[in-house]
């Protein structure tokens, strides 16, 4: 058989895998940027948020289990007992009752009592902006204020003359004022209502 004719017969072939690819390519993309995703059961959709915030809690400063009772109670369009958390989540009685304690303490959670019921039930702060407020409040107590009391008490270090306590003092007061300015940043959104803060994040664009 002639070479040439083989060659042409080849990239025939190749040409064609590359139609039917690149037409399977395409349906995909326009399958993905149509918007048109895979629906997915109730139940499934609050496993993934719960999830998520639990592993988002982490990075503010809480546990995982706390993160997601915290999630639960928001989703949830009734207050819940503890007996419902602990059914929800699968966890036992003194890690629901602990979590939920620390979530009060944490100002992110409130107990509810039904008349007649001898259960407690506990109900989130729905409005995300006060939860962002709350979250920045405690932070700033729990993690910035301990911080710079200790910073100020490192200040009173004495024979500043030496080169070890120079350089101690040094380090100490760049981490004042890098500590000093997040506080202000963390005191900033506490003091702010939703509408004056988005202006102040919309002028840092500019």
């Amino acid at each position: 058989m002639d070479v040439q004719f083989l060659i042409f017969q080849t990239f025939l072939k190749i040409k064609k895998l590359r139609k039917i690819k690149i037409f399977f390519l395409a349906d995909h993309f326009i399958h993905y940027f149509s918007g048109v995703e895979e629906q997915i059961s109730y139940q499934e959709a609050k496993n993934s948020l719960i999830q998520a915030w639990g592993t988002l809690g982490s990075n503010w400063g809480i546990n995982r289990t706390m993160a997601q009772i915290h999630a639960l109670l928001l989703i949830s369009p009734e207050n819940l007992s503890t007996e419902d958390i602990m059914a929800d989540l699968q966890i036992s009685r003194g890690n629901a009752n602990m979590n939920t304690r620390a979530l009060i303490d944490w100002g992110l959670v409130h107990k509810v009592h039904k008349p007649g019921d001898r259960k407690e039930y506990f109900s989130a702060e729905k409005d995300m902006w006060q939860i962002t407020r709350q979250i920045a409040r405690e932070r700033r107590k729990r993690e910035l204020n301990p911080v710079i009391k200790v910073l100020e008490q490192v200040q009173n270090v004495n024979n500043k003359s030496t080169a070890e306590s120079k350089e101690l003092l040094r380090v100490t007061k760049e981490l004042q004022f890098l500590v000093r300015k997040a506080d202000g940043f963390l005191g900033m959104v506490t003091g702010f209502d939703k509408s004056r803060f988005m202006n102040f994040l919309l002028r840092l664009k500019k």
